[in-house]
């Protein structure tokens, strides 16, 4: 129930919740016309009175020669609701943009380099990657995505510097030229590179020509942890 405000008979009011409600939601003053529609008045001078008694009372001001002029200086309780649900609306839809993916560790973009661990994940659980929904392909499953911190140099012509940080799809498997993070079981290390199945062997490829592919002629012994996804730049100061 709206509360009642002084000075105010019940077609003011009612004129006063109309206002607020329709600029909520067009953005701009209704007509004369709407507004007696509104409170089931046919007489346009009969509203432009009721009107005049709202400027008196300082809960609206107008342009008297200009159409749909209103502007509303003491809002009533509909509009205060509708402002809240707004507000919240908005804050739901701009939380809703965005999820956090787990940052899980550290990913070499070099040579492969032990893991600490049974699993990559060794950093903080808790810590996270912020990413807008918008950047991620709508198929992807965001419940299966990690990312990673890249550290060293071999990916910088796949746009990926140290520093960096890569998201990736779980998966055990992948296709020609994809980018993968693997994990080699006899040496427990890790590295970041493109993938290539040859024959019997499997080409890890840097991405930089200074560099020379890794060859893992047992394929068994190479696990493939996940896909990159997208590449988060991390942008460093000149002066650091």
């Amino acid at each position: 129930m709206a509360r009642k405000s002084a000075g105010l008979g019940e077609r003011h009011r009612k004129i006063m919740e109309f206002l607020t409600t329709f600029q909520d939601k067009n953005g701009y003053s209704p007509s004369i016309r709407e507004i007696g529609d509104s409170i089931g008045v046919t007489s346009t001078s009969l509203v432009d009175y009721y009107l005049k008694n709202l400027e008196q009372h300082k809960y609206i001001e107008r342009n008297q020669h200009v159409s749909r002029s209103i502007r509303i200086l003491r809002p009533m309780y509909p509009s205060f609701t509708g402002e809240v649900k707004r507000v919240a609306r908005q804050a739901a839809q701009a939380a809703s943009d965005f999820f956090s993916v787990p940052l899980l560790g550290r990913i070499v973009a070099g040579k492969p380099i032990p893991v600490p661990s049974s699993d990559l994940a060794y950093y903080d659980p808790e810590s996270g990657v912020e990413i807008a929904r918008s950047l991620i392909p709508a198929r992807e499953n965001i419940s299966e995505l990690f990312a990673l911190e890249v550290e060293g140099d071999s990916m910088i012509d796949a746009m990926i510097n140290d520093g960096d940080i890569v998201v990736l799809r779980q998966a055990n498997q992948a296709a020609n030229g994809e980018m993968v993070a693997v994990w080699l079981d006899d040496n427990d290390e890790t590295t970041l590179k493109y993938f290539f199945k040859e024959n019997d062997r499997v080409r890890l490829q840097p991405a930089n020509p200074t560099m020379s592919p890794i060859y893992i002629n047992n394929p068994e012994r190479l696990r493939i942890m996940g896909k990159v996804v997208m590449v988060i730049r991390q942008v460093k100061s000149q002066f650091a």
